[in-house]
């Protein structure tokens, strides 16, 4: 086994930073702090949260900021419609092609095209979401993909990019924010590939994956990792949750009701995640 442990963060919008914060938040409050992970991966909004609580803020003070209004920092809202636009455009493009890289590409090419904010005023946005723009000891991964050639990147401290581009990069929804400039090449959301990108974090004697949206491979992934030996538990939002999200998860508006979700949900979970996280095998 890679490590101990793993957290897998999976994308969202604004709501799915907000109930993956508070679906951490109240997993610590009943007794199980999955933060401590040896290695963790985020991707998209997931990329957000495993940036902050890497950071070495308190959950308490983490969670505040998603559910307080007192607290939260300025979100760009995007163009009624867009998100709908891209997962339209998504469907059609698995029509008709079957190749995934080239699927990786079209998207690429669709969000190089689009007409956006700048880059500078989303990567401002991403920049005040993050308590430390430095990259932590801890194993943290970030993944995006490279809208020209449709590859896979994952950064890591390693890499020589910055924490604040790397979380940019993986949160740049393609024709709702711009892709992302990174050593002369355009970077888009992770989550094209996948909202978890799970299979990259195979390998871990427990992993605990936390998934603000339905991700089609996600069931797939996770049994690879617990025919290869591994424990594995997976959270993705209840009914309320579902409802708190309401029917755009990038709209700012969602963060209390989501975050307030995701506590409820990370409490009611505690126990069933407790056994694996704390009294599971170690190998």
């Amino acid at each position: 086994m890679k490590h101990e442990s793993a957290l897998v963060i999976g994308g969202g919008g604004v709501a799915g930073i907000a109930w993956a914060t508070g679906v951490l938040a109240g997993l610590a409050a009943a007794g199980t702090d999955v933060t401590d992970a040896d290695f963790l991966l985020g991707t998209s909004a997931g990329s957000a949260v495993a940036a902050q609580i890497t950071s070495g803020v308190e959950l308490s003070v983490l969670f505040r900021a998603q559910v307080d209004p007192a607290f939260q920092k300025a979100e760009l809202k995007p163009r009624e419609g867009a998100l709908a636009e891209v997962f339209a455009f998504g469907e059609q493009v698995d029509a008709d092609v079957s190749d995934p890289v080239e699927r990786l590409r079209r998207m690429g090419a669709m969000a190089l095209a689009a007409d956006t904010v700048a880059e500078s005023e989303r990567r401002a946005v991403v920049e005040a979401r993050l308590p430390s723009h430095d990259w932590p000891q801890r194993d943290l991964h970030v993944v995006a993909i490279d809208a020209t050639t449709g590859g896979t990147r994952v950064f890591d401290r390693a890499s020589g990019v910055g924490l604040v581009d790397a979380v940019t990069a993986s949160c740049a929804i393609p024709g709702v924010w711009p892709a992302v400039t990174i050593g002369g090449a355009r970077y888009i959301d992770g989550g094209i590939r996948s909202f978890t990108n799970l299979d990259l974090a195979a390998g871990h004697a427990r992993t605990v994956v936390i998934a603000p949206m339905p991700d089609p491979v996600l069931d797939a992934d996770a049994a690879s990792i617990a025919a290869a030996g591994g424990l594995i538990e997976v959270i993705t939002p209840d009914e309320a949750a579902l409802a708190a999200f309401g029917a755009d998860p990038l709209s700012p508006d969602s963060r209390t009701p989501a975050g307030q979700a995701g506590f409820a949900q990370g409490a009611a979970a505690s126990q069933q995640v407790a056994a694996l996280w704390i009294t599971g095998p170690a190998s």
